[in-house]
C-alpha cells in the first residue's frame, strides 16, 4: 500500500500543479511541467474562468452584490417587465463597449429580451473605477450560465474618455 502512494505522488504534483490557479503555477515554469503534459486543464474540475480572471470575478461579485443585485437579483434573473435579467443576453455577452456604456451612461430604453419587455430606467454607475467596471462585468459575463471573456479596465477606460468627448 506504501508503493502505491509513493508511485502516484509525482502523478498527484503534476495534476495539482495543471489545476491550480495562475498565481500558484510558478511551480509548473519552475520544474518545467508544461500544459502538453498528459494531463491537461480541460480535464481538471476547474473553474469555469480563465485562472487569471478569477480575482477580478471575486471583486466584481463584491461590486454587484453592493450596486447592481437590488435591481437585477441574486440569480441575475432580473425582475419580469422592470428590470431586464443578465442571463445569456445580447446586453451581457455581445458588444463590451456597448455594455461599458449601460453602465457608465445608465439605460433608459425600453428592451425586449425573449419576448418580455423591460421598462425600469437603470441609473448611472459612472462613480465606480474603471477596476470596479471591469470587474463587475467580468463577474456577469462569466456567473449565471454566462461564459464570455474578461473585461480590462483600459477597456472601460477607452470607452470613458470616448464619451467624455
Amino acid at each position: 500500500m506504501k508503493k502505491a502512494w509513493i508511485l502516484a505522488l509525482p502523478v498527484m504534483l503534476v495534476a495539482l500543479a495543471l489545476c491550480t490557479p495562475a498565481r500558484s503555477r510558478d511551480f509548473r515554469s519552475h520544474y518545467k511541467i508544461s500544459s502538453a503534459n498528459t494531463l491537461n486543464e480541460s480535464a481538471c474540475a476547474r473553474r469555469e474562468v480563465p485562472p487569471d480572471s478569477a480575482d477580478a470575478v471575486k471583486r466584481g461579485k463584491t461590486v454587484y452584490k453592493a450596486y447592481c443585485l437590488s435591481c437585477h437579483q441574486f440569480d441575475g434573473g432580473g425582475v419580469e417587465n422592470l428590470n431586464p435579467p443578465l442571463i445569456k443576453t445580447p446586453f451581457v455577452l455581445g458588444n463590451k463597449e456597448r455594455f461599458i456604456q449601460i453602465i457608465l451612461k445608465g439605460f433608459d430604453k425600453r428592451v425586449e429580451i425573449d419576448g418580455e419587455q423591460y421598462s425600469n430606467n437603470m441609473p448611472s454607475l459612472n462613480f465606480l473605477t474603471n477596476q470596479q467596471i471591469a470587474d463587475v462585468m467580468t463577474y456577469v459575463r462569466n456567473d449565471f450560465g454566462n461564459k464570455a471573456t474578461l473585461v480590462r479596465p483600459a477597456e472601460v477606460q477607452a470607452v470613458r474618455a470616448h464619451l467624455a468627448q
